[in-house]
């Protein structure tokens, strides 16, 4: 198997990929953080809708976990990114492959996980159509 020579080029490709994944991450963690909190603000006002809010507050949790691991795995695919560059720096070209496919099921892991969220936020969404429905 005869394998495309690869530059320093190619990992470079990613970075702006990957940083504009943690930014898009980012924002969703302090969007997140924000109605965590806005969500304890009314938990502790609202006796009544308080079945609506632990529902939420499940939907939360879940959402917080994969935010966190979504992050991780950018950072990581990040990390692998540059190794592979040094590789390719130090003309280990076999480390270069090895790390740059690191890198990029690390970035798909973390597409997945990305999806799996939305999925949930609109969970979310759905939760709130339905409390208004019912008033």
């Amino acid at each position: 198997m005869h394998l495309i020579e690869i530059s320093i080029n190619t990992p470079a490709l990613l970075f702006p990929a990957i940083t504009l994944l943690m930014l898009a991450y980012t924002n969703r963690f302090l969007g997140l953080a924000t109605l965590i909190r806005n969500l304890n603000s009314q938990y502790k006002q609202v006796g009544e809708k308080r079945d609506i809010i632990r529902e939420q507050i499940k939907n939360l949790k879940r959402r917080l976990l994969l935010i966190k691991r979504m992050q991780a795995s950018g950072i990581t695919s990040f990390f692998f990114c540059v190794l592979c560059m040094l590789f390719i720096y130090l003309e280990q070209q076999s480390w270069a492959y090895v790390t740059f496919g690191a890198s990029l099921l690390f970035l798909l892991w973390s597409l997945v996980l990305s999806l799996n969220e939305i999925f949930i936020s609109t969970r979310a969404l759905e939760i709130e159509l339905k409390d208004m429905e019912g008033e």
